[in-house]
């Protein structure tokens, strides 16, 4: 059991602060079906929540089975925007952790910068993170690699090992434990508990649980 005091809290944004993933998973097959790319919603949860562009991109284009356009995902942002703009709501629970939270805090989210602004702001946190949002966009490998994870601690001056991550997906977890951070799988949303699990990793279902959690040793 190992307890370094933890001090600072970093967030993944999509399924952890907004809770947009049931929305992306939605339209997600909608859009790869006109693609030529046929997904249950059970393997979109599986491959695609958490995970980066490129690894996006290379599932459908294995599944369809020849190459997308360059740009492919453009004729489709309309699609996004407007379902996002009409249901995405916080993550039930954030608003009162951030509250409450007696820790820094910033983001880190395999999303554009863009995507994160507008995601915060249609939930109405966007004011809380404002300098200290960190994007796979800022970094040579998005998760699972540990390298967004550390890019925002170095920049936050914090040592990793005295880092908490939260996050939703098993790309996510892994992440963290690549960079030598403590981990927090939240499975109240779309992922399943068991493929969260794992070393230094505490699973949970209720964000309003996450402030006890975080003074717990892993």
């Amino acid at each position: 059991m190992t307890h370094e005091p933890v001090e600072l809290v970093i967030f993944d944004c999509d399924g952890v602060l907004v809770d947009s993933e049931r929305l992306y998973c939605r339209v997600d097959r909608e859009v790869f079906a006109s693609l030529g790319a046929e997904f249950t919603e059970a393997e979109v949860v599986e491959h695609f929540v958490g995970s980066s562009h490129e690894m996006l991109t290379a599932i459908v284009e294995e599944r369809r089975g020849h190459p997308l356009e360059p740009g492919w995902q453009t004729p489709f942002k309309q699609q996004y925007d407007d379902v996002l703009d009409a249901e995405l709501t916080a993550v039930e629970g954030i608003t009162h952790v951030l509250d409450t939270l007696p820790l820094p805090y910033c983001l880190a989210s395999n999303s554009s910068h863009a995507g994160i602004r507008k995601n915060l702001g249609r939930t109405g946190l966007l004011d809380r993170f404002e300098g200290r949002m960190f994007s796979a966009r800022d970094v040579a490998r998005g998760k699972p690699a540990p390298d967004l994870f550390l890019h925002a601690a170095a920049t936050m001056g914090v040592p990793p090992e005295r880092c908490a991550v939260v996050e939703d997906s098993p790309y996510g977890v892994q992440a963290a434990r690549a960079a030598g951070m403590r981990a927090f799988g939240y499975c109240g949303g779309l992922t399943r508990a068991d493929r969260l699990m794992g070393p230094r990793t505490v699973v949970f279902d209720d964000m309003r649980e996450l402030p006890k959690l975080l003074g717990e040793p892993v």
